[in-house]
C-alpha cells in the first residue's frame, strides 16, 4: 500500500555535514571508520546510528564522501544501522576490539516499496517567515555546516515525486551536438577563428562517469575543456597586457606525419588580498530536482568554501528559485560568515523550476549594489533543469544577452548525475561573460572557490578572440582540436560587437592545432593575432605573434605539450573521434607518465587514474 510521508526537506541539509556527528568524541578505544555507497558511489546523507546494550546511541552523517566515524569504543559487539529516506535501510553488527580500527562498506540500495512522497517546497515570493527553532546551528568550519533553524515559505506548494520501485531510472542529460572539425586546406582558408573558453566543466563531468564505472557520452567531452583544467607553466605577462602568449611546434604523437602546435594564453597573476571589493549574489535552485545528496547538499558545502575567502569589504546576498523566486538573504557583508551560513544551511529543496525569474532576481539584486570599482557577479548553482517560465535554450540565451550589457558577471556551477541540463548551463556561462564548472566532489569545491579564487570571481579580459592566419607555402592543411562550439567565423574577429571569451586572472587557456605541413623545412607557419577588452572596455586591443616550427620531434616537444597531447589523446578516444590516428590507451598513459613533472597539485596523478579507468572500461 502506498503511503504519504510531508517531507521538509531541512531531513536532506543534514547532507552538508561534513564531519561525522556531534555525539562522537575522540579518545582512546576501537574505532569503527566506515563509508556509505549506493551504486559504487559514495552517498552523503546518510544517518549511522550505533548502539550496543548498557551504551547510549551514537549518531554520524556520511559526508559528501560518503564517510562516517564513531572513534573511542570500549570493547564489545555494535549494531550499526544506516538510514536514507527512499533507501533501505542496512543493519550489521561490528566486533570492536580495544585500540583496533575497523573499516566497514555500508551499501545502500533503492527501496523495493514503491512510495508517493509529498514534498513541501521551500518557494519564497518576499522572503521567509522563521518557524520555531529545532537545534542550535553546529559549525567547525565554513564548509561544515549541519543543520540548525528551518524556513518555511510565504506559500507551498506540494509536488507529488513517485520513487522508482526497484532500479534508478536512466538519467535524462542533455549535451550540446559536437561536430567535430576536420581538416580544411589552408589554400580555400587559410585562417581559424575562434573565442577562448576557459570552461572546466567537462572534465569533472567525464571524471564523474568514469569514476562511477561508466562511459561518457561522445557529446559530454569538450576536448578543450579537459585540455584547459590543467595547469601548465606558461610564462606570466611582462608588459602592459594582462597575458602572456606562448606557441610551440613539435611532432604529432598520434600521427607522425603532422605536426601539433599548442597556442597558450596566461592571465596575469592576482593575490587574494588585491582583489576589489566583490558584489556576489548566490542565486541557488532549490526546486524538487535538486532533493539529492550530491545536489543541493554538496552546493551548500561549495558556498561555505567560498565564504571562508569572504572579506569585511565584500558584499554577499543569496536568492533562491523553484516554483518562484525570492531574496532570503538581503547584502550582508562577508565579514557576517554565521549569518551567511546560516542561511545556507536553512535553505531546502522541493518544488518546479523557476529559473528565468530566479536568474531576473538575482540580477536586479546585483544592479542595485552594483560596485563601480568592485567585482560584481551572479553565481548560479543548479542543475540546468529550468521548467517554469523563460525554459529553452534560444530564450535563456536571448535573455542574458540583454543582461550582459549591465557589466555583471555570470558564473555557473552545474551539480548532479541525472537530469543534468549542460547544454543549458555552458549557454547561460557563454552568454553571461562567465565560467562554467562541474562539481562532482567537495575537492572540485574547493578547486573553484578556494585554488583558484581570483580566476573564478576576477575578469582580467573579455571578448578575447584568438585568430590564426596559416601560411599555405608552410601548411598543406589544419585541424582545430576541440572549441567546436566557441568557433568565429573570420569576419568576426574586427567586430568588437561580437562576444567571445573571458579570462579571469591567473587562469590560462589552451588551443591546439593539428597541421598537416606543405614541406619539411618547418619554419614560420603563420600568425597569430588576438583581440580582447578591458573588463568594462568597448573597444578591443590588438596583439600579435608568430608561429615558428623549429623542427621538435613529439618526444623532444616540452612536459606541457606532451601532457595536453595525452589529454586530447583520451579526449579523442573517448568521443570515438574519426581524427585519432594511431592513439590508444596505453599511449596516452605513457605520454601522461612521461610529461606529468612536479605535479604539485595532483590532478596529473588523477588524470593517469581515470585514464586508467577509460582504458578498463574499453
Amino acid at each position: 500500500m502506498k503511503r504519504n510521508i510531508v517531507v521538509f526537506l531541512v531531513l536532506l541539509s543534514l547532507a552538508c555535514h561534513t564531519g561525522t556527528g556531534p555525539a562522537v568524541r575522540p579518545g582512546p578505544g576501537g574505532a569503527i571508520h566506515g563509508v556509505a555507497m549506493m551504486d559504487g558511489a559514495p552517498l552523503p546523507g546518510v544517518t549511522v546510528t550505533l548502539s550496543a546494550p548498557g551504551q547510549p546511541s551514537r549518531v554520524a552523517i556520511s559526508d559528501v564522501n560518503g564517510r562516517y566515524s564513531f572513534m573511542g569504543l570500549m570493547p564489545g559487539t555494535y549494531t550499526v544501522d544506516a538510514h536514507l529516506e527512499s533507501l533501505t535501510r542496512t543493519t550489521v553488527q561490528v566486533a570492536v576490539t580495544r585500540d583496533q580500527g575497523v573499516t566497514l562498506t555500508t551499501v545502500m540500495r533503492m527501496s523495493a516499496v514503491a512510495e508517493s512522497i509529498t514534498v513541501t517546497a521551500a518557494a519564497p515570493v518576499n522572503g521567509f517567515a522563521a518557524l520555531p527553532k529545532t537545534r542550535r546551528p553546529l559549525r567547525t568550519s565554513a564548509a561544515q555546516t549541519a543543520p540548525s533553524d528551518t524556513y518555511a515559505a510565504d506559500f507551498v506548494t506540494e509536488v507529488s515525486v513517485p520513487l522508482p520501485v526497484s532500479t534508478p531510472a536512466v538519467p535524462e542529460i542533455e549535451y550540446a551536438r559536437i561536430e567535430e572539425h576536420g581538416f580544411v586546406e589552408t589554400k580555400k582558408e587559410r585562417v581559424a577563428t575562434f573565442a577562448i573558453d576557459v570552461d572546466r566543466a567537462s572534465y569533472a563531468n567525464v571524471r564523474r562517469y568514469l569514476r562511477d564505472g561508466l562511459v561518457p557520452p561522445a557529446d559530454a567531452v569538450r576536448i578543450e575543456e579537459m585540455v584547459n583544467y590543467f595547469t601548465y607553466s606558461y610564462p606570466q605577462p611582462s608588459d602592459d597586457a594582462p597575458f602572456s602568449i606562448t606557441t610551440e611546434v613539435a611532432g604529432c604523437p598520434w600521427n607522425p606525419e603532422r605536426r601539433l602546435l599548442r597556442v597558450g594564453v596566461q592571465g596575469r597573476n592576482l593575490d587574494q588580498w588585491r582583489m576589489a571589493p566583490n558584489n556576489l549574489v548566490f542565486l541557488i535552485d532549490v526546486s524538487g530536482s535538486m532533493n539529492e545528496p550530491r545536489k543541493l547538499p554538496l552546493i551548500k558545502q561549495a558556498f561555505g568554501v567560498l565564504v571562508d575567502q569572504l572579506r569585511a569589504e565584500d558584499r554577499i546576498s543569496i536568492v533562491v528559485y523553484a516554483g518562484a523566486a525570492g531574496l532570503v538573504l538581503p547584502p550582508v557583508s562577508g565579514a557576517d560568515k554565521g549569518r551567511i551560513l546560516d542561511t545556507l544551511t536553512m535553505l531546502n529543496a522541493g518544488g518546479s523550476t523557476a529559473g528565468g525569474a530566479g536568474i531576473e532576481l538575482a540580477y536586479k539584486i546585483a544592479q542595485e549594489n552594483f560596485l563601480e570599482k568592485g567585482n560584481n557577479r551572479v553565481i548560479l548553482a543548479t542543475d540546468g533543469d529550468f521548467n517554469v517560465g523563460i525554459s529553452t535554450v534560444p530564450e535563456l540565451e536571448a535573455f542574458i544577452e540583454k543582461k550582459r550589457a549591465s557589466d555583471i558577471f555570470l558564473s555557473v556551477l552545474g551539480v548532479g548525475s541525472d537530469n543534468l541540463q549542460d547544454a543549458i548551463m555552458e549557454t547561460l556561462a557563454d552568454k553571461g561573460n562567465g565560467n562554467y564548472a562541474y562539481l562532482d566532489s567537495l575537492q572540485e569545491a574547493e578547486k573553484v572557490f578556494r585554488d583558484e579564487l581570483t580566476g573564478t570571481l576576477v575578469t582580467i579580459a573579455k571578448d578575447v578572440k584568438v585568430q590564426i592566419d596559416f601560411d599555405p607555402a608552410a601548411v598543406k592543411s589544419y585541424r582545430q582540436i576541440g572549441y567546436e562550439n566557441r568557433a568565429l567565423q573570420a569576419k568576426d574577429f574586427d567586430d568588437d560587437k561580437k562576444d567571445a571569451g573571458e579570462l579571469g586572472a591567473g587562469h590560462s587557456v589552451t588551443a591546439l592545432f593539428e597541421i598537416v605541413p606543405a614541406s619539411p623545412d618547418g619554419g614560420n607557419l603563420g600568425t597569430l593575432r588576438l583581440r580582447y577588452k578591458d573588463p568594462r572596455g568597448a573597444v578591443s586591443t590588438p596583439l600579435e605573434a608568430a608561429l615558428i616550427d623549429d623542427g621538435k620531434s613529439a618526444y623532444d616537444a616540452s612536459p606541457d605539450l606532451q601532457f595536453a597531447a595525452a589529454v586530447a589523446e583520451l579526449g579523442m578516444l573517448l568521443r570515438g573521434s574519426p581524427h585519432k590516428g594511431s592513439a590508444s590507451w596505453d599511449d596516452v598513459l605513457q605520454l601522461a607518465r612521461v610529461s606529468a613533472g612536479a605535479d604539485l597539485d595532483g590532478t596529473r596523478q588523477e588524470f593517469l587514474q581515470i585514464a586508467e579507468a577509460a582504458k578498463n572500461l574499453n
